[in-house]
Order: structure tokens, then C-alpha cells, then sequence
């Protein structure tokens, strides 16, 4: 098997010790299925909890993490089926390179995509190989193309192409035939196959995010639209959830900057989003305190940044671990 082999004993009193080291990986997998960090949080701990209630009933004949898998698919596909996609502003219209006009009212009645603290993806967010890897499956365009599947051919997808199960595995957490599996598998790789923006991959180098990070959060800081322009890609992309309207091009960008941005003092706190650098980034208030404003994910391509996905929505705040608010200067 692809799954690791280990054995289980000791009764459920032991349990919580043993199925904690796959609790990063499992809340990747419902991640990457619903689209939600929150959602995703709430299915793991559904997913412990029926394990650890039926744990005196395993028996041993499959490893623990597959038995964890099986659950928590199962637990994703009962939740896929009483809730919409969740989208992008990509994934809803073109993009426009006019700022001045823009409409930037909010859509609040979309589900949108969410952003994933990095740390609680994998349990070496300081490795590069790690990083590398979460990046390839959790990249933002692609997490919303999964969205994109039907629940099932999504779990198939997921469970072969990135846990790396077996098909007959698969059909068996799935409790299908392995026929069954192999053609939700290709229904699901040609509509990924569609749509380039995601196959259009952004070589990860995780060696440089940090200075990248810095240069950006400095700009940000200072209002300084010269250095922004220096580290923007010309075709850069530019999305603001739960805002529809997203902007492409450098200068579309950097209008957008100085109509609407830099028009208030700024602050910005680093973070890693998804396997990628990220801010959390403040707005100085009347009184010259911060509010929380939103999450900022950063995706660089030849050594610019070539995606910004701003997501502004406060809850995020704790979930990255920060206040939502900052004293003043």
C-alpha cells in the first residue's frame, strides 16, 4: 500500500496520541476538498471525534491513516452535499484593467475560497521540500478548480492523485468499484486539463519568499507605488474576495494603490498562506490604531510577483494567529 503501515493498539485511551501526527495531512485533504480553512477545522474535528467513538471497532486490517482517510472523505462528501463551491473572483468573470470605474461593492452571499495558515498544512513549514510539495496542491487557483468537480470525482482526484492511494485503494475508502474510481479519475483530469491558468505552473523557490516578502512589505508600508511597480509582474493578477471585480495588469494594479490603498496609513505583519508568503495587513484608524484588514497571498513567477489574492475577511485574523487590531505607532 501507499498509505505508511502503522498498526494500532492499546484501547481509546491511547487513541488521541496516535491519530495526532496525521492531523495536519487530514486537514490538508478537507481543505483542499470543501475550500475552507473553517470548514475544514470543523470536518477534522467531526473526523477524530467518529474515530475515536468507533475505535474500539477497528480492527486493524488497513493502517490508521487509511482508516482516517476513509472517515474523513466521507465526512467531506456528506458536508459537499448541502453546500455550494467555493469560487474566486477569477472564476466568475474577466478581468478589468481599469481601475478608476471599478465597482468594488462586496459579495457577501458567495462562498468564497479561503486562505490556509501554512503551518497547520504540514507539520515542517520550515522545509523547503514540504513547502514545494503543499505549494503543487494547495496553490489558490487550483484548490478553486477543485471546487470545480463534482464531490466525487474531487475525492477520487484527491485521494490518488494527491495522497497517493492506489485506485483500488481509492475505490475501497470510497467503497466503489475500482472501474468506478478510474472513471470519476479521468472525467476529473480532463476538467482540470481545461483550464490552463492552473497547468500554468509557478515554479515554487522557497529560498527566496522571504526576501521577496520584505521588499513587498516595505512598499506596502511606506506607500511607495516606484518599489511596488519594481516587484509587480506586468500581467500580475489582483483579486480581493468577497470583492467580484479583480484587476490584471501592473498598472491597473498600481492605480488601484494609490486611489484606494495608499490613501491611509498601512500596516503588515508576514505570514506564509498555502505553502506561499502572505501578509496580514492593518488600516490605521481615526484614533492611529490598526484594524485588521486582510490577508494578502503572494505568488511569484521569474522572480516577480505575478498573482495578489487579498482576502478580506477578518475571521481569518485568529485563524493565522493574530489581533484584529494593533496599537498605534
Amino acid at each position: 500500500m501507499s498509505a505508511d503501515s502503522t498498526t494500532v493498539d492499546g484501547g481509546v485511551d491511547g487513541f488521541a496520541d496516535l491519530a495526532d501526527p496525521y492531523r495536519d495531512e487530514l486537514l490538508a485533504h478537507c481543505y483542499r476538498m470543501v475550500g475552507s480553512i473553517h470548514d475544514a477545522e470543523d470536518l477534522v474535528q467531526e473526523t477524530l471525534l467518529r474515530a475515536w467513538r468507533g475505535y474500539d471497532h477497528f480492527d486493524g486490517r488497513s493502517s490508521l491513516r487509511t482508516w482516517l482517510y476513509r472517515i474523513a472523505t466521507n465526512t467531506c462528501l456528506t458536508a459537499l452535499g448541502s453546500t455550494h463551491r467555493r469560487v474566486l473572483p477569477s472564476g466568475l468573470g474577466t478581468g478589468a484593467s481599469d481601475s478608476e470605474s471599478a465597482d468594488l461593492r462586496r459579495l457577501d452571499d458567495v462562498a468564497w475560497l479561503e486562505p490556509a495558515p501554512t503551518a497547520q498544512l504540514t507539520h515542517r513549514p520550515a522545509d523547503p521540500a514540504s513547502i514545494v510539495a503543499l505549494r503543487d496542491t494547495t496553490r489558490l487557483a487550483l484548490v478553486a478548480a477543485f471546487q470545480r468537480l463534482p464531490a466525487r470525482q474531487r475525492a477520487a482526484l484527491m485521494l490518488v492523485d494527491v495522497v497517493q492511494y492506489t485506485p483500488t485503494e481509492a475505490a475501497a475508502l470510497l467503497d466503489v468499484t475500482v472501474t468506478t474510481v478510474r472513471s470519476l479519475l479521468q472525467r476529473a483530469r480532463i476538467t482540470l486539463a481545461a483550464d490552463k491558468p492552473v497547468h500554468d505552473r509557478i515554479v515554487p523557490t522557497p529560498e527566496v519568499d522571504s526576501a521577496l516578502l520584505a521588499r513587498y512589505l516595505h512598499a506596502f508600508e511606506a506607500a511607495d507605488t516606484a518599489a511596488l511597480a519594481r516587484l509587480l509582474a506586468e500581467d500580475v493578477r489582483f483579486e480581493m474576495p468577497p470583492i467580484p471585480v479583480w484587476f490584471t495588469g501592473r498598472d491597473a494594479v498600481i492605480d488601484h494603490h494609490l486611489r484606494r490603498v495608499f490613501t491611509r496609513g498601512r500596516r503588515g505583519l508576514a505570514t506564509s498562506a498555502n505553502g506561499y508568503p502572505a501578509l496580514a495587513t492593518y488600516t490605521q484608524t481615526a484614533d492611529g490604531t490598526y484594524s485588521a484588514h486582510g490577508i494578502q497571498v503572494l505568488e511569484a513567477n521569474a522572480g516577480r510577483i505575478s498573482q495578489i489574492t487579498v482576502f478580506l475577511d477578518r475571521r481569518l485574523f485568529p485563524t493565522f494567529g493574530f489581533e484584529l487590531s494593533l496599537p498605534a505607532d
